[in-house]
């Protein structure tokens, strides 16, 4: 099948898979805590999203150079993907805090208002995600990240 061959999907996917991966051991040795949900999770060191686009145009301008529209594509879209994770997601995130702590905030106000003795449905509300996106260092190495592996790959497949 054509697909198995199509190296530029192939290194981004590898990417993804390994920046995600390599999430848990890096927030371990920053936190102590071993936190599994980290792989599948958004936002965090490094970049996934930054390491699937290099990855992708990295490939591409392997496979059919600097010149071609193909790498042009890819080049602008890895832009948009990063610009993105470092301004609006982020930004998001920040907000998504703020909204978390004002409903911190009012549900402490009405259970001293109230005294509700349903403890179960507060401690089931869930929260706004509030990682989100990335700080610019965590993008730029997702982007490394991603260059040099498909560097590799492509020396280790070709």
């Amino acid at each position: 099948m054509e697909i198995f061959q199509n190296f530029p999907l192939w290194a981004a996917l590898f990417a993804i898979g390994f920046a995600q991966f390599v999430k848990v051991p890096l927030a371990f040795i920053a936190t102590r805590k071993l936190e599994w949900a980290l792989l599948t999770s958004t936002g965090g060191m490094p970049s996934s999203h930054s390491a699937a686009v290099t990855a992708l145009s990295t490939a591409i301008a392997l496979e059919f150079g600097l010149d071609s529209s193909f790498f042009a594509i890819s080049a602008i879209f890895g832009i948009i993907v990063m610009f993105d994770a470092t301004g609006i997601r982020r930004h998001a995130g920040y907000h998504a805090t703020v909204i978390n702590q004002l409903v911190t905030d009012f549900n402490k106000l009405v259970d001293e208002v109230k005294s509700w003795p349903k403890k179960e449905e507060l401690e089931k509300r869930k929260e706004l995600k509030e990682l989100l996106g990335h700080q610019p260092i965590e993008v730029f190495f997702g982007a490394l990240l991603g260059i040099i592996l498909t560097l590799i790959l492509h020396v280790a497949i070709h």
